[in-house]
């Protein structure tokens, strides 16, 4: 009989941290309405090869609640990875929107393998056709299928956790460090899935703005001559 023997052991979780949940469909409705209005073509300003990418309008008008979903997402970047000697209030940071687009989707659409600028990236999808839901049922691979969604972080061997694939639900919003990379599958099907993403950067803070000293013209010119 072998003798039994206590092991103490701890489990680290590990990569960025990516947070999934569905937005209130009357949001979900503003953005489509918004999407099928905006008509600034942003096509040149992406990766994808995507029937049609416009820039919307008007982001100030979401601006509310991005400001709700972010400080959520950083309440929970707290607890996911808290800093040394941070608190919930001088862990916060004050996200703002620098971009704001929706995409077409069409058959044999796809968005390679990419990442985004600024410091989080988000997408919510708005119109998931039936027909597309259909064709990922009948899917039989080992992939996300058409119209899926996945995120990649790192390497390894096999047992290693290096990606999140989905399939994704209308009002589904995923939230993420902008530079997780990503893709979304092509699909056959004879529809368009629409879907809304944005770039977000956080701001400088002003109360360490106000630490910042002024330099001065001589100082300056003294900093020139001592290098």
């Amino acid at each position: 009989m072998s003798e039994k023997i206590r092991l103490d052991y701890q489990m680290f979780r590990w990569g960025p941290l990516l947070v999934k949940f569905k937005i209130p469909d009357d949001m979900r409705k503003k953005f489509l309405e918004e999407a099928y209005a905006s008509d600034k073509d942003y096509e040149k300003n992406l990766a994808g090869v995507i029937t049609k990418e416009v820039g919307f309008r008007d982001i100030d008008m979401f601006q509310p609640f991005f400001h709700t979903i972010f400080e959520m997402y950083a309440d929970t970047q707290l607890k996911w990875a808290p800093e040394v000697g941070a608190t919930r209030e001088t862990f916060k940071q004050q996200y703002l929107i620098d971009s704001l687009w929706a995409n077409f989707q069409g058959p044999g659409d796809f968005n390679p393998p990419h990442d985004h600028g600024g410091t989080l990236s988000w997408v919510i999808f708005l119109k998931m056709p039936k027909e597309l839901i259909e064709e990922n049922k009948r899917y039989k691979g080992r992939s996300a299928g058409p119209g899926g969604l996945t995120f990649i972080y790192g390497e390894g061997p096999r047992s290693y956790i290096s990606h999140h694939s989905f399939v994704p639900e209308e009002g589904d919003m995923f939230i993420f460090p902008a530079t997780l990379k990503h893709w979304v599958f092509p699909f056959k099907s004879d529809c368009v899935r629409i879907s809304v993403s944005g770039n977000v950067s956080d701001s400088i803070k002003w109360k360490d703005l106000k630490k910042v000293k002024e330099v001065k013209k001589d100082e300056q010119n003294d900093s020139k001559k001592s290098d």
